[in-house]
């Protein structure tokens, strides 16, 4: 009996007609998900003083502050507040800082997360949760703001504040005169961003500045700056 052996570019034919059709009949891979948009803005350190040093306009005029700063980064559809305590005083009430930012989550210029709500803010349950740091406390602009080391240090932040956020009740000023003084008297409570120098690690709590004019606020490394976090 005769054999009939098929020549090899005939078996190589039909194996390609074969893969192609295969080919042919196979799903187009799905495409890729988009990349979600990184969470808004909640929170920066300004990146001025308004030029008044301890003079910010009172709440209000602090409060304006940050809002014409996120304003003029696009960021101005949200609704910001200045972290700054008064006392009581002159027939007013306390405020504290820690009731006049929301409840979070809080993210900065570049999505990274700073804290969740306020009891993480403030190390309520667990202190140090918050993630406020040289390297993620950027300003508005999502630059790094300079801290003890740097030239100029401007690691000093003005707060009003203990370190629960809560305004400091005493006979010495803390709050330069409820943010409307300018003057060599008088001081403000700061808190360091990058978390070092003054005796302890606290972002809102360190130390008294010298005084409430630029020329005083900025000898202990400051600037006239703070932060800033979206109400809603």
């Amino acid at each position: 009996m005769q054999t009939y052996i098929r020549p090899a570019s005939t078996l190589l034919l039909f194996t390609g007609l074969a893969l192609i059709a295969s080919a042919q009949q196979a799903p187009a891979p799905a495409p890729a998900a988009p990349a979600a948009p990184p969470p808004p803005m909640g929170f920066f350190i300004t990146s001025e003083n308004p030029g008044k040093g301890g003079d910010l306009g009172g709440l209000a005029g602090a409060d304006a502050h940050c809002q014409k700063l996120a304003t003029a980064v696009g960021a101005g559809s949200r609704t910001w507040r200045a972290y700054l305590s008064t006392p009581a005083g002159n027939g007013k009430p306390a405020v504290h800082a820690r009731d006049r930012i929301g409840s979070g989550p809080w993210h900065n210029a570049k999505g990274e997360l700073i804290a969740r709500n306020v009891a993480e803010l403030h190390g309520d349950l667990d202190r140090d949760r918050n993630n406020i740091q040289k390297g993620s406390a950027l300003n508005e602009k999502g630059e790094q703001v300079s801290g003890r080391g740097d030239t100029p240090n401007r690691h000093d932040i003005l707060t009003g504040s203990d370190s629960i956020g809560r305004a400091i009740q005493t006979a010495e000023d803390s709050s330069c005169s409820s943010w409307t003084s300018s003057a060599a008297t008088g001081a403000a409570m700061v808190g360091h961003h990058d978390r070092n120098g003054g005796g302890n690690t606290s972002w809102n709590s360190v130390h008294r500045s010298r005084g409430c004019g630029m020329e005083q606020l900025r000898p202990t490394g400051g600037d006239g700056l703070m932060y800033c976090f979206a109400e809603k």
